[in-house]
């Protein structure tokens, strides 16, 4: 089994680890030429045997637009594309019939797992044929968790589904993350509270709040107890905005969501919010995004 994989970032680089690992043979393009197999896309395509698959993991927008392009002006009918970044479901019917045009193939996968992904491996959704998610399954069954592959892997439905499954995930992810800030925030404020981290960590196995992002975030006040190494500013990459906006067009209330995205914009505006430091040092754990130091 063979590959192209484009982009070799936090993730794209730890998933072409874990495909070698696995037996696939990954030739990586990376317009930083430090970690890159081959100088362009061009020679990626000719380092590949038809018919190719090429796997995109670059940021959304303008650059998987740009990789999108480029890609159908060097790779030949019949080969695959999948874009597994965290591109918007919106996109993917464009860039499916910009490729159909070629007649390249195209496929949608959300991807979470961070940058832990490498040795746990992936939670996958994918949109598109199914013969084309078939013809990619050693590759999902080499990114995937250990385990059932119903665990670790999903064909959500056709073009965009993927991206739109993993939005909905994204959002789902926003308000978990508030909700375990306010906890850790609320302990701290009560003094017969002696030891917050020991709290969390307690609740790591028999309870109901159990999850890898309580693990996270017991690994993150370890380290910080109070979290004074970080300021209470917390990004948003803009999946959490999306899925607010499709819960507004097909009037579905979201307000746990609405309420942990418009606390972030307040977190821009010079909060020292606890609540936000603990979200800010969970998003750190699990992507590696940017964090503000105090």
């Amino acid at each position: 089994m063979q590959i192209g994989l484009v982009g070799l970032g936090k993730m794209g680089n730890n998933m072409r680890a874990r495909l070698r690992n696995a037996g696939i043979d990954v030739v990586g393009y990376d317009a930083n030429p430090a970690v890159s197999d081959v100088p362009d896309l061009g020679a990626l395509a000719k380092a590949l045997t038809g018919p190719r698959l090429v796997w995109v993991m670059v940021p959304h927008g303008k650059i998987t637009d740009d990789v999108i392009t480029d890609l159908a002006e060097v790779l030949e009918p019949g080969d695959l594309v999948i874009d597994g970044g965290n591109s918007k479901w919106l996109d993917d019917e464009i860039h499916a019939k910009q490729l159909d045009a070629k007649g390249i193939r195209y496929m949608d996968v959300g991807v979470s797992g961070g940058v832990w992904g490498k040795d746990n491996g992936y939670g996958m959704m994918a949109g598109g044929d199914a013969a084309d998610v078939e013809r990619a399954m050693p590759v999902f069954d080499a990114l995937r968790p250990e385990g059932p592959r119903e665990e670790g892997f999903s064909h959500a439905g056709g073009i965009g589904a993927g991206h739109y499954a993993k939005m909905v995930h994204n959002g789902i992810e926003y308000a978990i993350m508030q909700a375990y800030g306010e906890g850790y925030e609320l302990l701290e404020a009560k003094d017969i509270i002696t030891d917050v981290p020991a709290v969390f960590a307690g609740w790591q196995r028999g309870t109901v709040v159990r999850s890898w992002l309580l693990d996270l975030l017991v690994l993150a006040i370890n380290e910080d107890p109070k979290l004074d190494a970080l300021e209470g500013y917390v990004d948003d990459s803009g999946e959490g905005r999306w899925t607010l906006e499709e819960g507004i067009e097909l009037a579905v209330p979201m307000p746990a969501l609405s309420a942990a995205m418009f606390a972030r914009f307040v977190s821009r505006q010079g909060s020292a919010s606890p609540t936000m430091k603990a979200v800010a040092a969970l998003r750190n754990q699990f992507g590696g995004h940017a964090v503000k130091k105090a």
